[in-house]
């Protein structure tokens, strides 16, 4: 069994606050200050530029993508790191388009991440002849999957509901229109029990600083599938993605296997706090995550719709159906928000009116929880968002 109470004990959380926004920035794991010393003194203060040998530096890509593989259910040398979520976006969406060359349209949802859709709109413009974006709702998404599809992209858990996709029914759907599937793993990653392997996914990408704790900005990751990634251009070619990147050659070969995807230098530094984070990560199940997970969802929701009949849940009831994040729709939910954070709640929002609550087991316990509710229900009971001092927006929500 994991030991949540140890895992609690290796991050850093303020005083006083209870933190329910690890769905939009994990917390700092304690050791990671030190990983991080480390590197910069040890590695590049002591070894210069033969840290890229003697600290493995080129090799940490590969290596903390084959950490992240096992908490997403993918084997060894399928996962990489580096670049932005939306680089990496955009790679897997031009990848699979090339691939798919007499095929137009890239199908995703409304409820997609936009980001991810402005990757794909980015992409459409550029190419032109015909190729289009396709939007269509969640529960249309299937009946809309045909022979003209490249592939169908989407968020695994919706980033404003918190809604776990039927990936299974999607993906099958694909197949049989021959069409592939990029699945987006930004809030599924550390929050549920994924399998790429089992759902036979063709790409998958996702970000280390929501429940990976990688820190702000933290270098994001990339997946494909192992019978798929030697016929798979890479499209967005960078120099690290050469099968041979420092013979220098004028005309781009791509590496074998995962390496083709790799595009730029790596974020040493980076990667070295996320190193620190998937210590942790390594010391626990991800199915005993995702248990604890429905666990403390569970009490919230309970709790609050008991106390706060005001808040509209806009989150799927069954546990099968939501990933580790409770939504609450409220029309002053922006200023409810700011009010949980003066009184040590840290949630977020989303507009037009979402409260936005995530549960991570590695460091909220059922008391934080029961404390949580307490505090919303009191902000609830006595309108205390309406001070005006709440009511000022700013730039992050």
């Amino acid at each position: 069994m994991s030991d949540f109470f140890k895992t609690k004990s290796q991050f850093y959380l303020p005083k006083g606050i209870i933190y329910l926004d690890g769905n939009s920035l994990g917390p700092l794991p304690k050791k990671t200050q030190d990983r991080i010393q480390h590197t910069i003194n040890n590695e590049w203060g002591e070894m210069l530029v033969t840290g890229w040998n003697k600290a493995r530096w080129m090799d940490q890509p590969n290596e903390v993508g084959d950490r992240i593989a096992k908490l997403i259910g993918a084997t060894s040398k399928t996962v990489t790191v580096g670049d932005t979520l939306s680089i990496k976006v955009f790679q897997a969406l031009a990848s699979a388009t090339n691939y798919q060359k007499n095929r137009k349209v890239l199908l995703t949802d409304s409820s997609n991440f936009p980001s991810d859709i402005y990757a794909a709109q980015g992409l459409v413009n550029m190419l032109q002849d015909d190729h289009q974006v396709k939007i269509v709702s969640t529960d249309d998404l299937i009946d809309n999957i045909n022979e003209n599809v490249a592939a169908v992209f989407f968020t695994e858990v919706d980033y404003k509901t918190g809604r776990r996709y039927d990936a299974k029914k999607i993906i099958k759907a694909a197949k049989q229109n021959g069409s592939l599937v990029i699945l987006d793993l930004a809030h599924s990653a550390g929050a549920i029990d994924t399998n790429l392997t089992e759902l036979e996914v063709d790409l998958a990408v996702g970000c280390t600083y929501k429940y990976l704790n990688g820190g702000p900005g933290s270098p994001a990751f990339i997946y494909v599938n192992p019978n798929l990634i030697n016929s798979l251009d890479p499209c967005l070619s960078g120099w690290l993605g050469h099968e041979n990147p420092f013979d220098f050659s004028l005309k781009y070969h791509p590496a074998s296997g995962i390496d083709r995807m790799r595009v730029g230098t790596p974020p040493v530094i980076a990667i070295a706090a996320l190193e620190a984070s998937l210590d942790i990560w390594e010391t626990v199940n991800i199915n005993d995550v995702r248990k604890t997970s429905i666990q403390l969802t569970d009490q919230f929701i309970k709790g609050v719709e008991q106390k706060c009949p005001m808040l509209q849940l806009i989150t799927p009831r069954l546990p099968e159906n939501r990933g580790s994040q409770v939504s609450f729709s409220f029309e002053h939910g922006y200023a409810a928000m700011q009010a949980c954070i003066e009184l040590g709640v840290i949630g977020d929002f989303r507009a037009p009116d979402v409260m936005r609550f995530g549960f991570t087991p590695l460091f909220i316990d059922s008391q934080d929880v029961e404390r949580a509710i307490e505090t919303l229900a009191e902000i609830m009971s006595k309108d205390l968002w309406n001070d005006p001092k709440f009511q000022k927006r700013n730039k992050v929500t």
